[in-house]
This record gives structure tokens, C-alpha cells and sequence, in this order.
């Protein structure tokens, strides 16, 4: 499963000797019959990686992961119902690898000193921790749902009292038998929301959605807490008997994808409204570089198909716009940067930041890249950190 801590270890981590290797599968509908374009796709990419890595005169110590990746696009091809993610550096004994949803761009190779992160984060958009509970009168299942994997956690049973045999005399029992139905299951419903309300309180979720008919929605919606609504991230139709793990995966994601959509547009509608009233919006790469210096970026937003060429300082690790040959902080030597935003997204990851990806034009506009800050600099203070 896929969880902030692997991500954070995966931005950590270093290959001197430029080993890290980073595959990206995404199946594709097939042309024909033989379903092998996945499989001529992976190995194209992992030659071209093998060649380059000649070419530049590096180690090729990333043959074995390479070979392996091969052996695992030959089990993939044909299966298009999840992608793949591998992350390896033989040399330091280290193989990560998850499946995703279908929706990455493209199959991708990476290999160097780093891993590349930016097309799972793009997918994963701030991972927030969902639970879901499908409920009715009498039963309640509750999952937890990943990126890359739904898992059942517990079941809730109710013990509904048995109907008699016989509604007593002149049918004045049939009345109090309907009561005690009744009242059994409510008690099961204000136990879900009790459950609910232990999971949401120790951290067990960051939204919730819930899967029942209108009739039990009805019963269970006033005994959930407060606290569990907050979190509410919306509800769908379902059954606690028929419903399945990839049934519920689906419904999930679809309200995932509207929850995204909805917040990273609240969220650029936030910064830009900051930035023009100078408030705690950042826009533009040399802005929120600097903010970033500071210490003061809440969340980050990022145009999916971002890049910039930059400059990385080898001794402090800070981060410029500009190719420069050495560090204005410390005065060390830099590394060139094709592409400034996997250093800059690697940093955020480390530092427990939300990376929000936004497929907006207004953002484009805006250089591609903003964030919403915490507090504003003294403006003394942006002048000096911006030379």
C-alpha cells in the first residue's frame, strides 16, 4: 500500500552513483490480438536507459533492475485493469513497488540519482486517508481505500430480534414485536456512527464516504458525529451483501475525482485572490522558491505538465531559477537542473507539504506553478531573498 511515509522515504533517497531507477507502467488498449504493445513499449524504454547510461559513461549497476522490470512487463502484458509503479537501486537493496489506477500519461523510465516522483504524485494528489462504510438495518462492512488498494477492516453485525411465531392474542403483540426491530436496529445504526466517530477521532480517516439506500441514510445520518461529517466526502447507493472490493474502489474514486477536482480550484481561486492583494498567495517559480526559503508554503499548486531548467546547490541543497554556476547562500558549487520541479517536489515531500496538481488554464497563466503560504514576509525580508 501506498502511504505519505513510503513517498517521504522514496524523496529521501540518494544514489551517488546514479542507480535509482523509476518505472512507470500504464497499460493500453490493444491494436490486436497478440496485446504485446505493452511489452515492445517496456523494453524500448529500458534499452534507452541502459544506452544512455553507457553513453554518459556511468555504471551500468542498474542492469539487474532493468532485466528484472523487463520480467515483470512480461507478466503485466495483457492486464489492463491497473498500472504499475516500481521504484529500485540494486546496489542499495532496494525494490518498492505498487500498483495504481490506470490513469498515468504514459509508460515512463527513469534512471539517476534520484527517483522520480512527479507522475505518482500527479495521481495521487495529497493521498488523503478514506474509509467507507456500506451499511444497512442489520449489517455494516468498512473498508479502507489506497490509490492502490481497497482492504476490508471490520464488520458490524446487528442482533435483530427474532419475529415470534405468533402475534398473540387478537394481535396485540405483533405491535411490540415491529418495536423491538425497530429499536434493534438503531441500536446497530448509533453503534456504526459510534465507530465511526473512534476511527475518525484516532485518525483513521481523513474523509469518509457512504455506501447504503436512502432508507438507512435516513435512520443513520442524525447519530453521526459532527466530527465524522466534517469528513463526509459523499454517499452512493449500495448493499452490504452484494457489494465487492472493486465495486466499491470505483464508486470511491469516482467521488475522489469530484472531491479533487472541486478543491484544487477552490484552492487556485484562493491564491490567486492572494496573490492579487498581496496576501499569502505565491505565483511563479522565482516566488515560490522563495517562499520556500522562508518556510512559508502551506500547499503547493502544480500544473501537470510543469518544467523548468534550474540550479541546484551540492552543499545546502537550495534551490534557484537561474543556472548558476555557484550557490549566492554558502558560495558552493551547483549542479544544472533540465528539470527544477522533481528537486523542488522531492524537498516539499520530505518536509510533510501538500503537492496539489491542477489542470487549470488560469495556473498556466500564472507560470504553472503557485502556492498558498502559510503568513507573508516582511516585504524587506522577500527583496533580499529574491536577488
Amino acid at each position: 500500500m501506498i502511504t505519505r511515509e513510503a513517498i517521504r522515504e522514496l524523496a529521501a533517497f540518494a544514489s551517488p552513483a546514479g542507480c535509482a531507477v523509476s518505472f512507470y507502467f500504464q497499460p493500453l488498449t490493444p491494436t490486436n490480438k497478440s496485446h504485446h504493445d505493452e511489452l515492445i513499449r517496456a523494453k524500448d524504454l529500458a534499452r534507452q536507459a541502459l544506452h544512455e547510461a553507457e553513453k554518459r559513461g556511468k555504471n551500468t549497476c542498474a542492469r539487474a533492475d532493468l532485466e528484472r522490470i523487463l520480467a515483470l512487463a512480461e507478466q503485466l502484458h495483457g492486464n489492463h485493469a491497473r498500472a504499475k509503479a516500481v521504484f529500485a537501486c540494486g546496489s542499495r537493496g532496494l525494490w518498492r513497488e505498487f500498483d495504481l489506477p490506470p490513469r498515468l500519461a504514459r509508460s515512463q523510465l527513469f534512471l539517476g540519482h534520484h527517483f522520480h516522483l512527479k507522475p505518482l504524485l500527479a495521481l495521487l494528489g495529497g493521498l488523503p486517508r478514506c474509509a467507507v462504510v456500506v451499511a444497512d438495518a442489520k449489517r455494516a462492512r468498512v473498508f479502507q481505500v489506497a490509490p492502490d488498494q481497497v482492504a476490508e477492516s471490520s464488520g458490524l453485525f446487528a442482533a435483530v430480534t427474532r419475529r415470534q411465531r405468533s402475534d398473540g392474542f387478537q394481535g396485540y403483540e405483533a405491535g411490540h414485536a415491529q418495536r423491538r426491530v425497530e429499536d434493534d436496529e438503531l441500536h446497530h445504526l448509533k453503534h456504526v456512527s459510534e465507530r465511526l466517530k473512534h476511527l475518525a477521532t484516532r485518525g483513521g480517516f481523513e474523509l469518509l464516504a457512504v455506501g447504503c439506500r436512502d432508507e438507512t441514510w435516513h435512520l443513520l445520518e442524525p447519530h453521526l458525529h459532527p466530527y465524522v461529517k466534517q469528513r463526509l466526502l459523499g454517499r452512493f447507493a449500495s448493499d452490504p451483501i452484494t457489494a465487492s472490493l472493486e465495486q466499491v474502489r470505483e464508486r470511491v474514486q469516482q467521488l475522489l475525482d469530484a472531491h479533487r477536482a472541486r478543491r484544487s480550484r477552490a484552492l487556485l481561486e484562493e491564491v490567486l485572490g492572494e496573490a492579487q492583494s498581496r496576501g499569502r498567495g505565491a505565483l511563479g517559480l522565482r516566488d515560490v522558491l522563495a517562499s520556500l526559503e522562508r518556510g512559508q508554503i502551506q500547499s503547493l499548486l502544480l500544473a501537470e505538465d510543469f518544467a523548468a531548467r534550474g540550479s541546484q546547490c551540492r552543499a545546502c541543497g537550495r534551490l534557484d531559477h537561474r543556472a548558476l554556476p555557484h550557490c549566492p547562500l554558502c558560495g558552493e558549487q551547483t549542479d544544472a537542473l533540465a528539470d527544477l520541479s522533481e528537486r523542488l517536489l522531492a524537498q516539499l515531500v520530505r518536509s510533510g507539504i501538500e503537492v496539489v496538481p491542477v489542470a487549470d488554464p488560469a495556473l498556466q497563466r500564472a507560470g504553472g506553478i503557485a502556492a498558498l503560504l502559510r503568513f507573508r514576509a516582511a516585504q524587506g525580508v522577500r527583496r533580499r531573498l529574491a536577488v
